[in-house]
């Protein structure tokens, strides 16, 4: 779908003006509609602020984008003045239809406009001509087509024609769904549901097949036909070509994500971007982190986006087998090799041949195995347990370990040639806490998957919560994240998980300032000061989290540290 959508050709895809923007109102596209109107080239105003370049009369007040940031609600037909590149103000119509991430998340916002004083000229110049029925819906961006009570196409505008690919002599007397092939048309079809309930329906979204067969994501809105007896003749259905929408909600996805990883912080921006180069090579990489930060994930991203993606991918908890057991799962054993060998038996290295082998917990592994792995690493080859024929394997090794291996190899528990060849590429996963600016992606992440698996239709958490969820340490990382939401999920009858859904062990920490305070006999400065020091303890030193927390500016924080002598940046940990 992505390829079909050429940007430098926004404005011959949409007759409105369109101008996309980002979470921070700055503009990431602007047509050419949008350029006629206003008089600023795209090259001019792309990632400036959307209130500098359009000097909107409301900007400051009651702004359709941020309503449909905020909210994620669509605005239609808004009325409002913009100042072009001449200071000239010119009245437009505005819509605003929300851009989501794969979680659900507003991420952005598409605007369309019209000139008002343009439309009021094609209207003036309408009602001049005897078919101007016809002249209104050719001039529609929308797509247009009318149907009777057989479901037979009756009318079909060019917009229609465009966003489909058919001309209206190929499917007038047709019926609608061999023309549009979509799978609503049989299971739910925002037509049908119209024609026999009565009520209209607004901005459905669907799929739809055009004339190449080509997938086309649209928005539906339609509604009766009524005769001058109020007799029902047919329906009417209006839709509009999201493909713009949807790539750029993929692009925006891109950034916040590799394979299944997810995370918009600047660490993990730069795992992102290791990790693309990474996948490319055959090198062995080295994944460090703690338990629950994801190594087995980054591990499968790797596998999936390399040129063995369609090769075996096989996973080994080093740490689950006892060694005697570890070394025939790793390089299998022969028939009589021990007692309970009555057949040959493939190793894991062996099994994946051409592919990838992931040794997780690696660091737990006796030096007896470590020699023989050493060996597989340097000459790709290796003897079954038992055996004496040598079998060589290509296998690209990835490893992970949450222990510190340089010490390891300082105590003599890991050899240290090994350690210097699984650590060709090393990759350092953050833990939770350090991300915390990540831990509402997650959040969305996880509700989508559990309303799957569950069945349920939870939409967000509470702004209590969620205050509750990142300020907490997470000493099990994303793991033990994933685990308090699916607690949350099963004690969550209504649509909103609030604090008491939540697992003890977090909600004890919502009490913990409380406690601090009305507890204390202390001073009130010096109960302050204990507060303070807690919230930057849980923040990291962070001021900027830290204030926001404490509900206060930056520059008030900044005087209570001094007040009270206190170093961010040598908080205990």
């Amino acid at each position: 779908m992505k390829d079909n959508v050429n940007r430098e050709n926004w404005g011959d895809i949409f007759s409105d003006a369109v101008v996309a923007l980002d979470r921070n109102l700055r503009i990431i596209s602007f047509s050419r509609e949008a350029e006629r109107i206003t008089g600023y080239s795209p090259q001019k105003v792309i990632g400036l602020p959307c209130p500098e370049v359009l000097r909107a009369n409301f900007c400051d007040q009651i702004c359709p984008v941020k309503r449909t940031l905020e909210t994620g609600e669509k605005v239609f037909n808004f009325g409002i003045n913009i100042t072009n590149v001449n200071n000239e103000k010119i009245p437009i119509l505005v819509d605003t239809t929300p851009l989501y991430d794969y979680q659900g998340k507003v991420i952005g916002v598409i605007q369309t406009f019209k000139s008002i004083a343009e439309v009021y000229q094609l209207s003036i110049d309408l009602l001049q001509k005897e078919t101007r029925l016809q002249t209104v819906l050719n001039s529609i961006a929308d797509g247009v087509f009318t149907v009777d009570t057989q479901w037979r196409i009756t009318s079909f505008n060019p917009a229609a024609e465009r966003i489909t690919g058919y001309q209206e002599e190929e499917v007038m007397n047709k019926p609608c769904h061999s023309v549009f092939r979509s799978p609503a048309c049989s299971e739910g079809c925002p037509l049908r549901r119209t024609l026999e309930s009565g009520q209209s329906i607004y901005n459905f979204e669907m799929e739809i097949l055009n004339s190449r067969g080509q997938v086309i994501p649209i928005s539906v809105s339609n509604a009766l036909l009524i005769d001058e007896e109020g007799e029902v003749m047919g329906g009417v259905e209006t839709f509009r070509d999201l493909s713009l929408i949807k790539t750029l909600s993929e692009e925006l996805q891109e950034r916040h994500s590799f394979g299944n990883i997810i995370g918009k912080n600047a660490q993990m921006q730069e795992i992102y971007n290791l990790l693309k180069m990474v996948s490319e090579t055959s090198s062995t990489v080295l994944i460090q982190g703690e338990t629950g930060t994801g190594k087995e994930l980054v591990a499968r991203a790797i596998h999936y986006n390399s040129p063995r993606k369609d090769q075996p991918f096989i996973k080994v908890s080093c740490a689950a087998l006892p060694e005697t057991l570890l070394e025939s799962e790793l390089f299998g054993y022969k028939k009589g090799a021990f007692t309970g060998a009555i057949k040959d038996k493939p190793g894991k290295f062996e099994l994946a041949h051409g592919g990838t082998i992931f040794l997780d917990e690696i660091g737990e592994i006796s030096i007896p195995i470590q020699t023989k792995l050493l060996r597989v690493l340097e000459d790709k080859e290796f003897e079954p347990l038992g055996g004496t024929e040598t079998i060589k394997v290509d296998v690209r090794v990835i490893t992970a370990t949450n222990r510190n291996l340089k010490d390891a190899v300082e105590k003599g528990q890991f050899r240290e040639d090994l350690y210097y060849r699984l650590n060709v590429i090393p990759i350092i996963l953050p833990p939770l806490r350090e991300r915390s600016d990540d831990i509402p992606l997650l959040v969305n992440h996880f509700i989508a998957k559990f309303n799957q698996k569950m069945s349920k239709e939870i939409i967000s958490v509470s702004s209590r919560a969620m205050a509750l969820l990142v300020d907490y340490p997470w000493p099990g990382n994303i793991r033990q994240l994933e685990h308090a939401l699916e607690h949350a999920f099963i004690h969550c009858s209504e649509r909103i998980i609030e604090v008491e859904h939540l697992p003890q062990e977090i909600r004890e920490e919502e009490t913990n300032l409380v406690k601090m305070v009305l507890g204390s006999s202390k001073p009130f400065d010096e109960i302050e000061r204990q507060v303070i020091l807690e919230t930057l303890r849980r923040n990291h030193g962070n001021r900027e989290k830290t204030a926001q927390a404490l509900g206060i500016s930056r520059t008030t924080l900044w005087r209570k540290l001094k007040k009270y002598a206190i170093n961010s940046f040598l908080l205990p940990g």
